[in-house]
């Protein structure tokens, strides 16, 4: 049973570019050494690049064709949803990382048409970081909140070592060493002085019990979990304990 959706070509896309390209003054050429469009204004020359899907085989024939003309764009037919998606996003990045410009062709039979996303241009580097000032800084708060490197590079669908799991485990060591404490006497104890508080009343990982106000203890989950965490384990109730035998002294 057909499903109603016309299949299309990448030459489907041709006829509304060279359109374009002859409406703003262009003389366009097609299959010219091994360009997909060639087209040439008072001496500019500029080459499109035409694929079904923005791939990584579209960019690497792009990225060679800057070595021949003055502009490059890469053409494809202009997605529905997954224009929004984050993969998208990521790949128009990347295209103005490279300077390369981007047209997307609507198929409508009897009136397709062609919108530039982005013209190529010179990508200007501190402005891209500046625009992500605040992610860096994020990024940096959190390397040096972890103690130390408990994660391996590369996995997935592991629990990871974050900055904040970290913080509750140091707590939850804490309170399997000295017993039912409240966030006053576990930021004595070298919790992290703004989230102690926070991470015991969010529970996030279930690893608490709210004994009566202001009061808490770590439950059976909590001790069996934190364990699992073997470096940072041993690291917390060492410091614990240093801790115990500094005050018993």
């Amino acid at each position: 049973m057909s499903s109603g959706k016309k299949e299309f070509f990448e030459k489907d896309l041709y006829k509304p570019i060279y359109d374009y390209l002859a409406g703003l003054g262009y003389t366009v050429r097609s299959e010219v050494n091994h360009c997909d469009i060639a087209a040439i204004k008072e001496n500019e020359l500029l080459v499109v690049e035409m694929k079904k899907a923005l791939n990584l085989d579209v960019i690497l024939q792009a990225v060679q064709r800057q070595k021949l003309a003055d502009m490059v764009y890469i053409a494809v037919p202009k997605p529905g949803r997954g224009l929004f998606s984050k993969r998208w996003q990521n790949l128009c990045y990347m295209l103005k990382r490279l300077q390369l410009g981007l047209m997307v062709v609507s198929l409508k039979e009897g009136c397709s048409f062609v919108e530039v996303v982005f013209e190529p241009a010179a990508f200007d580097m501190a402005k891209s970081k500046n625009h992500s000032k605040r992610k860096r800084q994020e990024l940096v708060k959190e390397f040096a909140a972890r103690y130390g490197d408990f994660n391996t590079g590369g996995s997935t669908r592991e629990k990871l070592v974050t900055a904040y799991r970290e913080m509750a485990i140091h707590i939850a060591c804490c309170l399997m060493r000295y017993g039912q404490l409240k966030p006053r006497e576990l930021r004595q104890l070298g919790t992290d002085e703004k989230k102690t508080t926070a991470i015991l009343q969010k529970n996030h990982y279930g690893w608490f019990e709210n004994i009566s106000k202001g009061l808490y203890a770590i439950n059976d989950k909590g001790r069996q979990e934190v364990s699992e965490y073997t470096e940072l384990y041993q690291y917390y109730m060492h410091l614990a304990e240093e801790k115990s035998e500094s005050e018993d002294k």
